[in-house]
């Protein structure tokens, strides 16, 4: 029954609130850039995807790190897991989705919370260099998610024998609706702000291929993946793409020992995205679930510059 209780996380006195240790990270912590020898991956349909590499690399293990929506590898939760893995003896490699390394991709289509056919590019990418004996996959909320997705389809190289994933709305109706909530407002239209942006680009570059739906009116994800994930991706409507590229169907599947870590204060997942049948079926999966640390938080000062998630990813990759 690989269910973590009780979680070893203990919020700071003065963030004991989800919102508080959602936004304190993003507005205020400043990490020095570890990844920054970028390679360009050209994909076999004519896209590309930008990999960020530690610039010292010499290690025979690599971890692969994942962002979130609408998100970058520079971000700080990324950087911090990137510091703390390369001080441990890990080389990192952290990608950006789709449109998300400053850079327009070159397709009509972008990328989604399920886009597991990237991911694993990437690391049979980084695989084929010979180098490494060991691979590892760290996730952060949507990229959490298709980590997941990716280890449940079918079992990895062997070479890749751990996976922790942060604060994952493996199931991605419940948490687009949690997101409604008047409370996530702020979130909502600032995930919807900079989404429509990369649409309006599309528009330009590609006319009569894409068209504004309505993109300033647009208050739900419902709304936005109904009118562009949907189509561009494949999928029958914003349901059907719920439906098929959320992660928690898979979870029964996963074969590589995997740790999800998700707050049970994360403003952003609702009750379904959290998944304890699957914990207590799965000897391979396991689920800790803290009582704070907000949607990718998890702060604290134990060691300079290094918060408890990444002291957690490393205990687990070890």
């Amino acid at each position: 029954m690989p269910l973590i209780e009780p979680s070893s996380y203990r919020s700071p006195a003065w963030l004991r609130n989800g919102h508080a240790q959602t936004i304190f990270p993003a507005l205020f912590r400043r990490l020095p850039l570890v990844t920054r020898y970028r390679q360009r991956l050209e994909l076999s349909d004519g896209d590309f995807l930008d990999l960020d590499w530690n610039t010292d690399r010499h290690a025979d293990r690599v971890a692969i790190l994942t962002h979130g929506l609408e998100g970058t590898s520079a971000n700080s939760y990324v950087q911090g897991m990137a510091a703390a893995l390369v001080r441990t003896g890990w080389d990192v490699l952290a990608w950006n989705l789709r449109g998300c390394s400053g850079e327009p991709n070159r397709l009509l289509r972008s990328y989604h919370s399920g886009v597991s056919d990237d991911l694993k590019s990437v690391v049979e990418h980084a695989l084929a260099t010979g180098r490494y004996r060991r691979a590892a996959l760290v996730g952060f909320s949507i990229g959490g998610n298709l980590t997941l997705k990716y280890l449940g389809e079918s079992p990895p190289d062997s070479r890749v024998d751990r996976a922790v994933v942060f604060s994952v709305p493996c199931d991605l109706g419940a948490s687009s609706r949690k997101l409604e909530y008047r409370s996530n407002r702020l979130y909502m239209q600032r995930f919807l702000d900079t989404l429509g942006t990369k649409i309006r680009e599309k528009i330009a570059r590609f006319p009569g291929q894409l068209h504004d739906h309505g993109l300033c009116g647009m208050r739900t994800f419902e709304e936005f993946d109904e009118a562009y994930t949907a189509p561009l991706h494949g999928f029958a409507n914003a349901k059907d793409y719920w439906q098929r590229a959320s992660s928690k169907a898979f979870l029964p599947n996963i074969q590589t020992r995997t740790l999800l870590v998700s707050a049970l204060d994360d403003p952003f997942l609702s009750a379904e995205c959290f998944p304890h049948e699957a914990a207590r079926t799965n000897p391979h999966f396991f689920l800790e679930t803290p009582e704070r640390g907000g949607h990718l938080g998890f702060v604290s000062f134990n060691r300079p510059n290094e918060y408890w998630s990444e002291a957690r990813a490393l205990e687990f990759l070890e």
